[in-house]
């Protein structure tokens, strides 16, 4: 049976903008897909036992690079993966990716890491949301200054 996948990276990117999960799905719904799995992490009001007023996330120079190569690998390794003898004749099933990472100032609910996928199915469209999330915040050089109520701040991340 010659069913392909074809991966179409629709967003990879750091953002200074406000960024949503409903933008997100938007952008990568389609006809042929059945399932449209997406994560959206938000700024939390404590860390550590802490109260949290606000943070901030500053990125390296070269993260908007990072960001992308990190899900250009992924769709490569996924690519790989899923096709099973390149027969024609068979359908193609197309997975559509979607991540954004906000830096800059951001309050307490708002979505700091946002990302979405499509696939014909289920489980491939959570594996790779789920894949991509803990890539992008294992890879990409970016760190989180926390600002506490008490008016303390930490720095999340900076040595790694």
């Amino acid at each position: 049976m010659g069913t392909e996948t074809s991966f179409e990276v629709v967003n990879a990117v750091l953002s200074a903008e406000p960024i949503s999960v409903d933008q997100a799905i938007a952008a990568v719904e389609s006809d042929t897909a059945g399932a449209v799995v997406s994560f959206s992490g938000v700024v939390r009001n404590h860390d550590g036992g802490k109260p949290v007023e606000r943070l901030s996330y500053s990125a390296h120079p070269t993260a908007h690079q990072v960001m992308a190569d990190v899900v250009a690998r992924l769709v490569a390794e996924q690519s790989g993966a899923g096709s099973s003898g390149g027969e024609s004749g068979g359908s193609v099933q197309s997975v559509r990716i979607w991540a954004a990472h906000r830096i800059g100032m951001l309050e307490i609910g708002d979505p700091a890491l946002v990302c979405a996928v499509s696939a014909a199915h289920r489980g491939q469209a959570f594996a790779v949301c789920s894949e991509l999330v803990d890539r992008i915040k294992e890879q990409v050089p970016i760190w989180k200054e926390q600002f506490f109520t008490d008016g303390t701040v930490e720095w999340v991340g900076a040595g790694n």
